[in-house]
């Protein structure tokens, strides 16, 4: 099994994900940018990987209505905009994060 996340919290007064992994490194994800990057086929095409989703269609102060856990290995959120079919693994939101580190390892 891979890392996995001890702490995931909606704060929806800022619109984060706020999400601790084991390894006490912290991931603040904007709730816009992390629906835009929604693995589901309605918004990514199964064969080419293209995006589907316009971002236009997608809201500035969306927020995360529910979120459940998917097994123990991914979470699953119910959008303001109705959309709830992304399952977002641990492995997907590691290489997500935004942080200064995660983007300087992915960088080079």
């Amino acid at each position: 099994m891979g890392i996995m996340p001890k702490n995931l919290k909606a704060l929806t007064a800022v619109r984060v994900l706020e999400l601790e992994w084991e390894t006490d490194h912290l991931a603040r994800y904007p709730f816009r940018a992390l629906r835009l990057a929604c693995p589901c086929a309605r918004c990514v095409h199964e064969l080419t990987g293209s995006a589907l989703l316009d971002p236009e269609s997608v809201p500035a102060d969306i927020t995360i209505v529910d979120m459940q856990l998917v097994g123990n290995y991914a979470a699953k959120f119910l959008w303001s905009d109705g959309h709830d079919t992304g399952i977002y693994t641990w492995q997907r939101l590691l290489e997500l994060c935004p942080c200064e580190a995660c983007a300087r390892k992915r960088a080079g």
